[in-house]
C-alpha cells in the first residue's frame, strides 16, 4: 500500500474526481490503480475565495515498488504505515487475578475494553449512573436547577466527554496508532464512519450515548463487569503495594492491579489519595469564561463565500494571545453550533462547559476563553501541596454561584461592557444558551485581576483575526475552571504510581490526557502496561 499526501482538489469536486487525480499525480498508466481509501481529509482555508480539500490517501497499485522508486525523495509519496492494532497479551485460561478499572469515562472505557479483548475480565467501578439515567439527572440541573452530586455532567458512564462536542482529535504523539484503534472502536459501536478520515472528527453528545452503551455491552460480553454507583472511598495498601479498594458501601475488593481513570472533578478521591500518601504534584491549568457569538459570524470570517457549505459544516477557530502581563489567553474546547452547559458536580458552585450535537446546527458558536495559571498562582503557592489548585477552583466556582444569584444561574456580561469595565444590564442580539439561565452583571469579581486584564486585552486582538469576535453583543458566561486536572498523579515508565505499586494513574484526572481522544489513547497504553505486568513481561517502549 502506498500513501499519497497533500493531494488538493476544489471543495465542490465530484467523488469520481479522486481516482483521476491520483493517476495524474503519480503518473500512472491505465490499470495501475487498483483501489484507494481516504485516510484523512481536511480543508485549506487560507484563500477564502477558493477553498480546497486536501487529501491523504492509501493507494493499492499494480507495481508499487516501481512507483515508489520513481518518487524516491518525494515527501508526499511513500509506503503506507501499518495502523492496525495488535493486542499485546492474552490472558491465560481461567485467569483469576482480575484487574480493576476505577472510572468509566473515555480513559476507563478504552482501558476496560482492551483488557476485556485480551481476556482479563476487568471489573469497572463507576461512581455515577448508566448513561441514560445519567442524562435524565443532568437535564434535571439544566431544566430544573436540581443538582445530583453523584450523577451529572462530570460523573457517570461516558465521563465528562459525553456532554461535550464529542471531539476526536488530539495533538499527543501516537507512534503506535492507538488513536486509530479509538476511532475504529467508536465506528464499530455506531459512530459515523467519516470520523476515520475527516481532519477534526466529532460525534456529538446524543450519538455518543448509544456508542458508549454498545461499547459497555462488548466489555460485558467478553467477561468484564461494569458496576455503577460504586464510589471508591479508600485504598488498601500494604508495604507500598496496592492490594485492593474499599467502596462507599463498606465492601472491599481485593486486587493487585488497579487502573485509576478518574475525571478531573473527582475531588473527594484526590483528597483520599493524598491521605494515603499516593505521590501527586500540582500542575498548571486554565481559568476563564465561555464566549458566544452567532455561528454565522464565525462562518463568514473563517470560510468567506463558502460559509454554510454543507460539506464544511459550522466553522471553528483556534486563537492565542500573549498579554502584556505575561499571561497567555487562548480559545479552549471550541463548540461550533453548540450550547454552553452547566457543568458543576458540587452543590452551590457554578461551572461552565461547551457542548455540540453531531449536526452542530444551533444558533451560537461558543468556546472557552481562558488564561493559563500555574501552581505559583494557587493559594499558598507551590508550598501548599498538590491540592492547592482544587482549592482555587472551588473558590472561583463558589464565587460564580453567588454572582449568578445562588440558584445555579451563571454570571454573564456582554463583551462590549466587559472590555469597557461596566456591568451589563440588558442582552443585545446574542441570546445566551446556558441553562438554567444567566444573571447579567460584572464578571470582574469572578476571576483574579491578572486573568481579567489579560482577557480584556485579548478580545480586541482576537477581533483582528476573526472579524466580529469582539462584537459588543457577544456574551461571556462564567466561569470555566475545569479545563484540565490541576494536579498530576505521577507515574513511572512502567505506568505505575511512583510510590504505590499496582496503581496505574491514567487519563485526564491523573494529568495525562485532555479530551476524549487523548484519554482513550492513554487508557489503551495503560491497559497494555497492566496486562504485561500481570503476565510478568516487560513494558514495551
Amino acid at each position: 500500500m502506498l500513501r499519497l499526501t497533500e493531494l488538493s482538489l476544489p471543495i465542490e469536486h465530484p467523488p469520481e474526481a479522486l481516482a483521476p487525480a491520483i493517476q495524474k499525480r503519480l503518473r500512472l498508466p491505465d490499470g495501475a490503480l487498483l483501489g484507494f481509501t481516504v485516510f484523512k481529509r481536511s480543508y485549506d482555508a487560507r484563500k477564502k475565495s477558493e477553498l480546497n480539500f486536501v487529501y491523504t490517501l492509501d493507494c493499492e497499485l499494480r507495481d508499487e515498488a516501481a512507483i515508489l522508486a520513481k518518487f524516491k525523495g518525494d515527501r508526499n509519496v511513500g509506503p503506507a504505515p501499518d495502523t492496525s492494532y495488535k493486542l499485546v497479551a492474552s490472558a491465560p485460561t481461567r485467569h483469576a487475578n482480575r484487574p480493576l478499572v476505577i472510572g468509566f469515562g473515555p480513559c476507563g472505557l478504552f482501558a476496560a475494553l482492551a483488557l476485556a479483548q485480551m481476556g482479563f475480565r476487568p471489573i469497572v467501578l463507576e461512581r455515577g449512573k448508566p448513561v441514560r439515567q445519567r442524562t435524565q439527572d443532568t437535564w434535571g440541573l439544566w431544566r430544573g436547577s436540581v443538582l445530583n452530586p453523584a450523577s451529572n455532567v462530570q460523573f457517570g458512564e461516558g465521563g465528562a466527554g459525553l456532554f461535550s462536542d464529542g471531539k476526536l482529535y488530539s495533538q499527543v504523539k501516537d507512534p503506535k496508532f492507538h488513536g486509530r484503534k479509538v476511532l475504529q472502536e467508536f465506528v464499530k459501536a455506531g459512530a459515523p464512519e467519516e470520523i476515520l478520515y475527516v481532519s477534526k472528527p466529532h460525534i456529538g453528545t446524543f450519538r455518543l450515548t448509544g456508542v458508549v452503551t454498545r461499547m459497555r455491552e462488548e466489555i460485558e460480553s467478553l467477561g468484564g463487569e461494569v458496576r455503577f454507583e460504586q464510589q471508591v472511598t479508600d485504598l488498601i495498601v500494604e508495604d507500598g503495594h496496592l492490594r485492593g479498594v474499599t467502596l462507599a458501601g463498606g465492601e472491599t475488593l481485593r486486587a493487585d492491579h488497579v487502573i485509576l481513570a478518574l475525571g478531573h472533578s473527582a475531588r473527594e478521591t484526590f483528597r483520599m489519595l493524598e491521605a494515603r500518601k499516593v505521590f501527586m504534584e500540582a500542575k498548571p491549568f486554565s481559568v476563564g469564561f465561555r464566549i458566544e457569538h452567532p455561528q454565522s459570524i464565525i462562518d463568514r470570517a473563517r470560510l468567506g463565500r463558502y460559509a454554510g457549505h454543507p460539506l464544511l459544516g459550522a466553522a471553528d477557530y483556534k486563537l492565542v494571545h500573549h498579554a502584556a502581563n505575561g499571561r497567555s489567553v487562548y480559545s479552549f474546547c471550541m463548540c461550533p453550533g453548540g450550547t454552553v452547559v452547566a457543568a458543576t458536580s458540587e452543590p452551590n458552585r457554578v461551572v461552565t462547559n461547551g457542548m455540540s450535537q453531531y449536526s452542530r446546527n444551533e444558533r451560537n458558536a461558543n468556546a472557552g476563553i481562558v488564561v493559563g495559571i500555574s501552581p505559583e498562582d494557587y493559594p499558598g503557592g507551590v508550598a501548599a501541596g498538590p491540592l492547592a489548585g482544587i482549592a482555587l477552583q472551588e473558590e472561583l466556582e463558589s464565587r460564580a454561584y453567588v454572582l449568578g444569584g445562588s440558584n445555579y444561574q451563571a454570571p454573564a456580561q456582554l463583551v462590549g461592557d466587559f472590555i469597557a469595565g461596566k456591568p451589563s444590564t440588558a442582552l443585545g442580539a446574542v441570546e445566551p444558551s446556558y441553562k438554567p439561565g444567566v444573571l447579567l452583571g460584572d464578571l470582574a469579581p469572578s476571576l483574579p485581576e491578572y486573568a481579567i486584564s489579560a482577557i480584556r486585552e485579548a478580545l480586541p486582538a482576537f477581533d483582528k483575526q476573526i472579524k466580529g469576535f469582539a462584537m459588543p453583543d457577544a456574551v461571556l458566561t462564567g466561569v470555566e475552571t475545569r479545563t484540565s486536572s490541576p494536579l498530576r498523579i505521577t507515574r513511572g515508565e512502567d505506568y505505575q504510581s511512583l510510590n504505590t505499586r499496582g496503581l496505574y494513574p491514567a487519563g485526564e484526572g491523573a494529568g495525562y490526557a485532555g479530551g476524549i481522544m487523548s484519554a482513550g489513547i492513554d487508557g489503551l497504553r495503560v491497559a497494555e502496561a497492566l496486562a504485561l505486568s500481570l503476565l510478568s513481561k516487560p513494558v514495551a517502549a
